[in-house]
Parts: structure tokens; C-alpha cells; sequence
């Protein structure tokens, strides 16, 4: 029997790592790192800088494997991300049947939680209900980049007594959701919160959370989502990719109308 730890690894700051994930850091023998290209490097040195302090000295290997890329949505975007995960699951397969003896312990090191906007738990688990490998699997949770977002903006998720929403890009672009008061937006990157320039929004905004290229802005959505826009612009052009997320929340009339921006470039 081979096993496959599904470890949340945070988002971005190693420190986020919980005891949980670094005692199951010790337990692995190979780690698979999937390569996204040079201009996602950072990504993968995290990861190694992980590895290297909290994996047994001497007594574990790293496997890379080229990352597959989504091919164009032709409009049938699930379509899209279905094809990609086919994709991922066939090398997944691949480097555990070739690169795992029976017993050892192999880890996909996710960024963030593995629950939230990532398959690799659908991607094992496919692949251990196939029955070729005999498989078995856990998930090691992470902070996720919704809990740094509102950690390093110092404010709650959740207003007391009300739901939120966790959704993306392509969602929030037809509208804010009616009955709910704050959205969490993930995977925008076509700026879809200017499509919603009302002045009783507020944006709480974090790129590269957790890392050295940290960014925070916020705001009334109004009067700072167009420099949120500028900066997120400029931040992709200078790294090669961003990673951010937002959180847009309905004003309270009883607030009054303050407005706070910070950023750290």
C-alpha cells in the first residue's frame, strides 16, 4: 500500500504551517512539485524552503513534473478545467506508480487548503477509486488566502449574524450576490470589481499574501478600485503573475464614510 499526504502548506508565509502539516512533513519520503514555469519560480522555492526545514534530513526526495497548462474554454469553461484535470490526474498517476515503492509515503504540497479552489484531493481520489495503484490518502488542512486576507486586514470575516460568499471572478462580474452583505472573490483576473463601482461597497484587497512582494489596499470600492486595478497591473508586469484575492462587503450607513487605504509595495 502506498499513502498520499494532500498538505495545506498556507499562503505564502512559512510560518502559517500548522504543527499538524510539519509532523506530516516528517513522515514523507517524496515529494512531487509541480513546475509552473520560470515566472512562477517563487512558488517553487517556497515550497523547497518548506521542505528542506522541516522534512527529514537525508531521508526524503523530490520528484518536479511539468505542470500541465488549461487549454482555452471555448466558452464551456468547466469543460476547460475538466480537461485539465484529466491532464493532472494522468501524470499524478504516472509519478506514483514509478516514483513510489509500496510503504513509502508521497506529498503534494498545496498552496493554501487544499479545500478551497484546488483539485488534488478530486485528482487522488480519482486515482485511488481506479484501483490501479493501492492507494490511500489524507488531507493536512492550510491557512487558506481567505483567512490571511482578513488577518492581515484585521478584520473579521463575517459580520455578526450574516453568510458570506466565497466565489470568482467570472461569478462576481454578473453582480454582488442579493441577501448577502460580504463576498470573498478568488480567481479574478479581469478586475471584475469595477464593474461594480457602488458606493456602498467596501474592498479589502491582498496580492502575494504571506510573502516578501505582499501588497494590501482598501477601501471604499468607489474611490479606490481603479489604483487597486493600477497596482495589480503593475505588480503582474513586474513578477510575471500575481496571486490576490478580495473581500467586498456592503456599507453600514451608521459607519459614516471613512476611507482607509494601505499599501506596501
Amino acid at each position: 500500500m502506498k499513502k498520499i499526504l494532500i498538505i495545506g502548506i498556507g499562503a505564502g508565509n512559512p510560518d502559517y504551517l500548522t504543527v499538524q502539516a510539519i509532523t506530516a512533513l516528517a513522515q514523507v519520503d517524496v515529494f512531487f512539485i509541480m513546475d509552473k514555469g520560470a515566472a512562477k519560480a517563487k512558488l517553487i522555492a517556497l515550497r523547497t524552503h518548506i521542505i528542506e526545514r522541516f522534512a527529514r534530513a537525508g531521508h526524503h526526495r523530490v520528484v518536479e513534473a511539468t505542470n500541465p497548462e488549461r487549454g482555452a474554454d471555448n466558452g464551456d469553461y468547466r469543460a476547460a478545467v475538466d480537461q485539465l484535470n484529466q491532464d493532472k490526474q494522468r501524470i499524478f498517476e504516472r509519478l506514483i506508480a514509478r516514483e513510489m515503492a509500496q510503504g513509502e509515503c508521497g506529498a503534494f504540497l498545496v498552496w493554501g487548503d487544499p479545500a478551497l479552489y484546488d483539485s488534488t484531493i478530486r485528482i487522488v481520489e480519482a486515482i485511488a477509486k481506479s484501483g490501479r495503484q493501492a492507494l490511500e490518502y489524507d488531507v493536512i488542512p492550510g491557512i487558506s488566502s481567505v483567512q490571511a486576507l482578513t488577518a492581515r486586514h484585521r478584520i473579521p470575516l463575517n459580520l455578526i449574524g450574516r453568510s458570506i460568499e466565497i466565489t470568482n471572478g467570472r461569478t462576481i462580474a454578473a453582480g454582488f450576490p442579493a441577501g448577502i452583505d460580504s463576498v470573498v472573490v478568488m480567481l479574478d483576473a479581469q478586475d471584475s470589481y469595477l464593474k461594480l463601482a457602488d458606493a456602498d461597497l467596501d474592498i479589502y484587497w491582498g496580492a502575494y499574501l504571506g510573502t516578501p512582494d505582499e501588497i494590501l489596499m482598501s477601501g471604499k470600492l468607489v474611490e479606490v478600485g481603479p489604483e487597486i486595478a493600477r497596482v495589480r497591473a503593475a505588480a503582474r508586469r513586474t513578477h510575471g503573475w500575481i496571486m490576490d484575492t478580495y473581500l467586498l462587503r456592503k456599507r453600514d450607513p451608521h459607519d459614516g464614510a471613512t476611507v482607509h487605504l494601505t499599501a506596501n509595495e
